[in-house]
């Protein structure tokens, strides 16, 4: 409940001074008269007239206070809210090539990439997400879906052998760019990860990120991997797990030419927290746009308090006319 003119509830400050006054002109009524001995008087009953004309002013002060209230004009309001999301469009690149199985992440390249991308993927509800994987060749594992649930288990179905192994980084950015072509959004993103040189696939990576501009699509790049060597998981001829230590070649030039071309930018993750780092400023970097309408449309509710009013001084008038004179 609202009032729009609060102002006027000073007006209750009237009813305390009407009441003192009452009082005062009650006491003047009765005349004094100094006695040596009240037993001798009895005590003196209070008639029906009078518990009536004490009942009649509080009907009284009741009416003044629910005419205080109507003037202050009490409304109540009805709210709706309308939110227009214009979410974004975003396709994650991600290497599945058997590089990724280095330990210089925890527990290896691939699971810990899987593992970030997933949150990034809960932090996006509006927008909608797909997932296309390389190595030797790529392809779409789900198109773009405002369903993250089926998303995410699909990322987690991603492994290391699905396809022929290599790093075709050109081919993965080119099925993106497909993946993203015929979007309306108002902002369309890629996001690439790798861990390699481009060595496989028939497509150029730059000509691909010259395509995904004409298209109007923002390309991030993400190189994983540690600086130097790092250690990845081998087998032995008995079967044993080993562990060879290999050098780490990320084509750094390559992966800011692709952002550079395509307006994104280029990041280098070296362990688990940079990685997290990364994909946290990524989406600060891609905000969905909400805009809220919010309507509201007010009832004025006095006419209730003037109704009680009137009932009341209905009430007190005919107390007055015929209750009172029976007394009389």
């Amino acid at each position: 409940m609202e009032f729009a003119n609060p102002e006027c509830f000073y007006l209750l400050l009237l009813i305390p001074l009407i009441i003192v006054l009452y009082v005062l002109k009650l006491r003047k009524s009765y005349p004094a008269l100094q006695i040596s001995d009240v037993h001798s008087t009895g005590r003196k009953r209070v008639t029906y007239k009078e518990i009536l004309i004490h009942v009649l002013f509080g009907i009284e002060m009741i009416i003044i206070a629910l005419l205080v209230i109507a003037l202050a004009r009490p409304q109540s309001s009805e709210k709706n809210k309308t939110m227009n999301v214009e979410g974004i469009d975003i396709i994650m690149t991600m290497d599945i090539s058997s590089s990724m199985l280095a330990e210089d992440f925890k527990p290896n390249r691939l699971d810990a990439a899987k593992k970030v991308a997933i949150d990034f993927i809960d932090q996006r509800p509006n927008d909608r997400i797909g997932l296309v994987v390389f190595a030797g060749e790529s392809f779409t594992q789900c198109p773009l879906t405002t369903d993250h649930t089926v998303l995410k288990s699909l990322f987690k179905e991603i492994r290391i052998g699905m396809i022929e192994d290599g790093t075709a980084i050109g081919s993965g950015l080119a099925t993106s760019v497909l993946r993203l072509k015929e979007s309306d959004a108002i902002s369309k993103v890629i996001i690439l990860l790798t861990d390699g040189v481009n060595n496989a696939g028939s497509i150029d990576p730059a000509s691909a990120a010259e395509i995904a501009k004409t298209f109007g699509i923002r390309v991030y790049t993400v190189g994983v991997g540690t600086n130097g060597m790092a250690p990845y998981p081998a087998q032995d001829i008995f079967g044993n797990k080993r562990y060879q230590q290999m050098e780490v070649n990320i084509d750094e030039d390559l992966m800011r030419q692709i952002s550079t071309i395509t307006g994104g930018k280029y990041f280098r993750a070296t362990d688990n927290n940079s990685l997290s780092r990364i994909y946290e400023e990524i989406d600060k970097l891609e905000k969905s746009k909400i805009e809220v309408y919010e309507y509201e449309k007010k009832h004025e509710e006095f006419f209730n308090y003037v109704l009680a009013a009137l009932l009341l001084l209905c009430l007190d008038f005919v107390i007055r006319k015929f209750v009172l004179k029976i007394f009389l």
